[in-house]
């Protein structure tokens, strides 16, 4: 049976990831910083094995990577530099041949080329490497993590956006349909998917939201 290798697992997205493979019946390695810590998480199901993975570790690629046909992955944010710290682990794949790679980018990424994302999309694509790009917008549970402190103490949204609408999305609907391509590969094969939520909000429509919500202004 294969053997699915998600890698951030613990992260917002990649544990809805492991939860919707494991609960249609696949065998997944969850590829996490901490596996003493993780596997708590996951000590009731015994389709998920745990080991610890580093994209600046190339120690860590080839015991991770041992018996897997697909990966998923999303780009720590704190690697800003793709080159030095990603092109290893994608040329690593590729020398696996490795059957379908699912990689979290950027919605609008393709008229973006100074950004990360882009650079780690053309290099899968140079490599030939068998993908499929999902681009979200932006993650609504940004409004509880990177705004929760404005919220909380100053009952704001401080962020420099105008009238502009966002799409937002849910990343445990990022995270299911990374799963449906993972369990579903020939027909996602090379494809590049812009997702995002079913409307598009401001800023302002969002605090109302909230406002009616909380109870507070």
């Amino acid at each position: 049976m294969e053997k699915i290798l998600v890698l951030g697992a613990t992260g917002n997205i990649g544990f809805t990831v492991v939860q919707t493979l494991t609960a249609a019946g696949h065998q997944v390695r969850a590829g996490v910083s901490n596996p003493e810590k993780s596997r708590a998480l996951w000590q009731d199901n015994d389709l998920v094995d745990v080991t610890h993975f580093n994209f600046l570790d190339t120690g860590t690629y080839p015991i991770a990577l041992e018996g897997i046909s697909k990966v998923f992955f999303v780009r720590p944010p704190q690697l800003s530099t793709p080159k030095e710290d990603m092109f290893p682990f994608l040329q690593f794949l590729k020398e696996r041949q490795i059957a379908h790679v699912v990689f979290v980018s950027l919605i609008g990424v393709e008229k973006n080329p100074v950004t990360p994302h882009h650079k780690i999309e053309k290099e899968m694509m140079r490599l030939d490497l068998p993908f499929t790009f999902l681009r979200p917008s932006f993650f609504m549970q940004n409004l509880n993590t990177t705004h929760q402190e404005d919220i909380q103490k100053h009952d704001d949204l401080f962020i420099p956006a105008g009238n502009a609408r966002t799409s937002f999305i849910d990343t445990r609907d990022i995270g299911e349909i990374a799963a449906i391509c993972l369990m579903n590969t020939p027909q996602h094969i090379g494809q590049k998917y812009s997702i995002t939520g079913k409307e598009a909000l401001t800023y302002y429509e969002v605090a109302e939201k909230m406002t009616t919500i909380l109870g507070e202004k």
